[in-house]
Formats: C-alpha cells, sequence, structure tokens
C-alpha cells in the first residue's frame, strides 16, 4: 500500500528520512479494526518522530501520522482516536504505557491503517473527513486544556500563547464558543489579524504588557513564552501547560509562583470520552478547525516543510482519494 514513513532519524535534517514509497498492507489483529484513509491532518509529532523524539531506532520504519478519518471495512465514516492504551485505564491519558499511532504502531499517513476497534467513534454529517481528521491531536488536546483542566468558566478571561499553531488556533476558537473572553499572541502582524477572525476578541505582540491580567493562560510554546505566562496571570490563576516547541526548561521563577498562589498544570491530548464531547460540541456550535490547506498525501513533505518553519496558521491536511 502506498505510505509516508520514517526510515531514518535525524535531529538536524528530520527530512532527510522521509520516504514516500510503498510498505505491507496491515494485518489485522482480533479486536482490531482497518480503516481506509481518506484524510489526515499534520502535527509538529510527525517532525518530533523524523527526529527520533518518542521512538526507537527497532520500531522503524515507521509511518508518519497520528490523526485520520476515513471509512471502516463496512462502509461507514469513523474517526479514530489516537491514543493506544490499557481499555482498563478510565482516563486513557494516565496509562503510564499509552503511546500515540506512530510511535509503537503504524500511523495515519498510508492507504489503511489498523486500530482497537474501540477506537473508532462515528464521524457526524455534519463534518468532512478533513475537518474531523484535525480533531484528535490538537483540538483534543485544547479541549481538555480548556474544559477539563484549566478551571475555566463562562465569562472569564484566558490567555492563548502562540496563535498560528493547531493547538494554539483551536484553543482560540474553542474558547470563544465556550463563552470566555479571548486573547492571544504572536510575533506576527499576519497571524494576530487571523486569530482576531478565527475569534480573539484581542491579539498582541509577543511579551506585550496586557490590559489586565486573566484568569489562565494556555500554554504550548515553552521556554519563549514562560516569563510573560507568569506575569499575566491574576493571583491564584493557572496556566496549562501541553508543549513547549520553544523549549521545555525556562526559569521556574517560584517565588511568584507562590506568593501569587499561581497553578501550574499539565496536559496530555485527552480521553476517548472527550473527544466525542469535542465532536458534539462542534456538531451541535458549528465551530470547525481553521484547514489552512489540504495537500494530496504524496506531497506529504511539502506539508512537513511548512509546518517545520513555522509558515502555518490553523491546520494542513493530507488526502487521499
Amino acid at each position: 500500500m502506498f505510505a509516508v514513513y520514517a526510515e531514518s532519524f535525524s535531529v538536524e535534517d528530520p527530512m532527510s528520512g522521509l520516504v514516500i514509497g510503498e510498505r505491507p498492507d496491515p494485518e489485522v489483529a482480533p479486536g482490531w479494526s482497518r480503516v481506509a484513509v481518506r484524510a489526515a491532518s499534520v502535527n509538529h509529532h510527525d517532525l518530533w518522530t523524523l527526529r527520533g523524539i518518542g521512538i526507537t531506532q527497532d520500531r522503524l520504519p515507521m509511518i508518519l501520522g497520528c490523526d485520520a478519518a476515513g471509512l471502516d471495512d463496512n462502509g461507514n465514516p469513523v474517526l479514530i482516536y489516537p491514543v493506544i492504551a490499557d481499555p482498563s485505564y478510565e482516563d486513557e491519558s494516565l496509562d503510564p504505557e499509552r503511546s500515540l499511532l506512530s510511535e509503537v504502531h503504524q500511523g495515519t499517513f498510508a492507504d489503511y491503517v489498523v486500530v482497537p476497534s474501540r477506537n473508532l467513534l462515528a464521524l457526524p454529517p455534519s463534518m468532512t473527513m478533513a475537518e474531523a481528521a484535525c480533531l484528535p491531536t490538537a483540538w483534543l488536546t485544547a479541549y481538555r486544556m480548556l474544559a477539563v483542566r484549566s478551571g475555566l468558566r463562562a465569562g472569564d478571561t484566558v490567555l492563548v500563547q502562540g496563535a498560528g499553531g493547531g493547538v494554539a488556533t483551536a484553543a482560540i476558537a474553542l474558547a470563544r464558543v465556550m463563552g470566555m473572553r479571548v486573547w492571544t499572541t504572536s510575533r506576527d502582524e499576519a497571524k494576530r489579524a487571523a486569530a482576531l477572525e478565527l475569534g480573539a476578541h484581542e491579539a498582541f505582540p509577543a511579551g506585550a504588557r496586557l490590559p489586565e491580567r486573566v484568569d489562565a493562560v494556555m500554554e504550548t510554546v515553552g521556554a519563549a513564552t514562560w516569563d510573560h505566562s507568569l506575569k499575566s496571570l491574576k493571583p491564584g490563576g493557572r496556566i496549562v501547560v501541553s508543549g513547549a516547541t520553544s523549549g521545555p526548561n525556562p526559569p521556574a521563577d517560584l517565588a511568584r509562583v507562590f506568593f501569587k498562589q499561581l497553578s501550574i498544570v499539565g496536559s496530555t491530548m485527552g480521553t476517548r470520552r472527550e473527544l466525542e464531547q469535542l465532536i458534539s460540541l462542534c456538531d451541535v456550535s458549528g465551530v470547525r478547525p481553521i484547514i489552512e490547506e489540504e495537500f494530496v498525501m504524496t506531497e506529504a513533505a511539502t506539508a512537513l516543510q511548512r509546518i517545520a518553519s513555522g509558515d502555518v496558521f490553523g491546520k494542513f491536511v493530507l488526502t487521499r482519494d
């Protein structure tokens, strides 16, 4: 079958290990199901795989891709929940042995992918395959940050750092539809303008002094924005962290944390049940992922290079006829 996969790792030149070619058709184990992929979204995770982060050499070659929507063997439109975990965990994100597709099990940038049957969710008729394919990683991460981990309520003010990335754009759109006052930051004037169109109430240059402090910060950038995130919080406020693309070890500023009684909360992906809730929210509210561009899957290298350069606002989606 056709597939886009990592054949080797390179921290300096991750694209050097990318292969667009053929892989064997997957075998379907008992309790697992096969999905014919129609759309798959691109994530930073795919670049991390090419750099050898979160995966070991013995698992190569590894088909890339965490997210996909497609058709099961009965022709039903389905969305894939990408976390492979022990089903005894009610919250799959707490399983220490959990993995995402393309870490242990082959990913979604292919004609077919196989997953545990319980990981298939029905796709609502109101949503396209491309839109649905954006939900399981970036949008589910943002949904859990806001709805589960932040403690925010309608009317509260949230700051989303780094407008442009998949999780950040999802957080802006979802926070707005959840009734929050949404502020965001970006170094790029065009991205700030796009964030306002997406639903942010205000968009500020990176590091700018805000008109007032916020109830919570959604943090995916890490070292580059950490100091600003801490200083932007009200006393008793909360930072929800789900990523650190600019570096994982900024100064902690513990004096500010304890004196202002701030909370720093980690958040990773989300549960199957939370993905169901997210699908329902999108269905009833009409909010949809921002898809900057769709590529045919043979153009995966172009999409990945754009992600690596930071030249993106929203999501890139790979389609397969």
